[in-house]
């Protein structure tokens, strides 16, 4: 990673705390001031930073110019209002915090809270997850439409619909009861496997793997399971998830940051401690009735983990977490890895079969994902034409270099290269 890359990718994994932390001071109806605040301290920062190296304490520096910034913008705000100048100096005294914060708890928790904030009810929930997604893990529209598989523009809107509710919404409303923790689980759980799920698989250009998207998440869930309003199966199931995930880490790129496909990874590499840690937290989650998308989903990686090699896993018990997958959060993409873990089980004619009939959603069939699968599945029963024309379409398609690079690795054989 180059030295501008460097700064890019603290920069965006400091802009979400900042955030987080700034709001939590002077309210969220002071959003688009503190955001600002954020993007002038990080802009500051590139210039001075090129010029004087890089402070002792980069997030301490970021955050007292975002902090003055942010008052100096109060305080010319409170000159036309007295109750806002009341609170700007009340803010003034709780701003002022030791670069040592940076370490604390406390900050660790900002983040946290302020998910809880944004998924408060009060906006539609694909507006909260939009708005999470942007202003406090720094994803850009471009990554969050693309994740979410909608336009720009709608991504846009979902953000701009989120922010509008927010700033009316009260000071305090970083104080929340345990019926509100517990209300909006489910929706934090989501925005924090989403950030996770950006990390394993990026659609960021510069990189294909952000590994430093993958331990923020493991770290906010894992902050999430050890609270009182945390401590549920649906959490425990994410975070044994994610460690399984984490594990094949290091066997899933290259020396030159390509991506490797599953059966080609070599498994010595695989994290056999994260493994563990995994099952360790699969067993937590299976208390109670509920089945949640991370149980099925921790089900399928644990799978993966445990097996010998690619061809010895037990593919039945994959297609079979895949289908419970459908039942518990219907989706046109688990039936489409279902039928990838079917093609392994009783081979490709019988994957095709899973789809037979089956009409995606027009956001799929233009997705790299619906063409590499019908091309890889038509190739294998020798159905050259067809494949060809699928593996174009899935390479037309591609986000990424590094994901185009798979496909290529995954699709060019004898026949249809």
């Amino acid at each position: 990673m180059t030295a501008p890359e460097r700064i890019e990718h603290f920069f965006r994994h400091e802009y979400g705390k900042l955030v987080a932390t700034l709001l939590r001071r002077v309210g969220v109806q002071h959003l688009e001031i503190v955001e600002d605040s954020v993007q002038s301290a990080l802009m500051a920062g590139v210039e001075s930073w090129a010029i004087n190296g890089l402070p002792d304490n980069p997030s301490a520096w970021l955050y007292k110019v975002a902090s003055n910034k942010l008052m100096d913008e109060l305080r010319q705000r409170a000159g036309h209002d007295r109750l806002l100048l009341q609170h700007a100096n009340e803010s003034i005294d709780v701003l002022e915090i030791p670069p040592e914060y940076f370490s604390s708890k406390e900050l660790q928790d900002d983040m946290l809270r302020m998910l809880f904030v944004c998924c408060n009810g009060v906006a539609p929930i694909d507006s909260q997850l939009v708005f999470a997604l942007k202003s406090l893990c720094g994803f850009s529209i471009q990554e969050i439409a693309q994740r979410l598989f909608i336009s720009e523009a709608n991504a846009y809107k979902r953000f701009s619909r989120s922010r509008t509710y927010l700033k009316e919404y009260p000071l305090d409303s970083w104080e929340l009861n345990h019926g509100e923790y517990s209300s909006r689980l489910s929706s934090v759980n989501k925005v924090i496997y989403l950030i996770f799920t950006e990390g394993y698989l990026s659609v960021n250009h510069e990189m294909s793997i952000r590994e430093e998207l993958c331990e923020e998440a493991i770290r906010l869930a894992t902050l999430l399971a050890n609270h009182k309003s945390g401590e549920m199966p649906e959490t425990f199931a994410l975070l044994a998830l994610m460690h399984l995930h984490m594990a094949r880490m290091t066997a899933r790129q290259d020396s030159s940051g390509g991506l490797i496909l599953l059966e080609q990874q070599d498994r010595s590499l695989w994290d056999k401690q994260k493994i563990q840690t995994g099952l360790e937290w699969l067993e937590k989650s299976s208390y109670g009735d509920n089945l949640s998308r991370y149980h099925a989903e921790a089900g399928i990686a644990a799978e993966h983990c445990l097996a010998v090699s690619f061809h010895e896993t037990r593919w039945d018990k994959v297609a079979e977490n895949y289908l419970l997958l459908e039942q518990v959060i219907p989706s046109a993409i688990h039936r489409l890895n279902r039928a990838v873990a079917v093609a392994e089980w009783r081979g490709p004619a019988a994957g095709l079969d899973v789809l037979q009939g089956f009409e995606p959603p027009s956001w799929l069939t233009g997705s790299y994902q619906w063409s590499a699968v019908l091309a890889d599945l038509h190739q294998r029963c020798g159905h050259t034409r067809i494949a060809k024309g699928y593996r174009d379409d899935a390479l037309n398609s591609a986000p990424t270099p590094a994901i185009k690079q798979l496909l290529l690795r995954r699709l060019t054989v004898d026949g249809i290269d």
